[in-house]
């Protein structure tokens, strides 16, 4: 079984309120829920409008659906290009045998 998480350090140099940026945030994260059964939010900067921390895991049965996950969240990150700027994503990859 692997385990990934990670973080998404975004700017939302547009948003003059709290509702442009939860309408943006939200977007992203319904967007990634659509594709994949993984557990996002946004973790940091709640109170601010132009800076938000997104967070998200999975698990998965292969590296190659870590992969998969990991690209398609990217991917959507920078769907978003003309409305954020991506200040940075990391994210790290735990393999977890049970020993069973």
């Amino acid at each position: 079984m692997y385990i990934v998480y990670g973080q998404a350090e975004l700017l939302l140099p547009y948003c003059s309120n709290l509702k442009e940026k939860r309408k943006t945030i939200q977007g992203i994260i319904s967007r990634v829920r659509k594709r994949f059964n993984i557990s996002i939010s946004e973790v940091e900067y709640h109170d601010l409008w132009q800076r938000s921390l997104i967070g998200f895991t999975a698990v998965a049965s292969q590296v190659s659906e870590v992969e998969l996950i990991t690209n398609a969240i990217k991917d959507t990150f920078y769907n978003y290009a003309a409305d954020v700027e991506i200040l940075g994503i990391r994210h790290e990859l735990i393999k977890q045998d049970f020993g069973l």
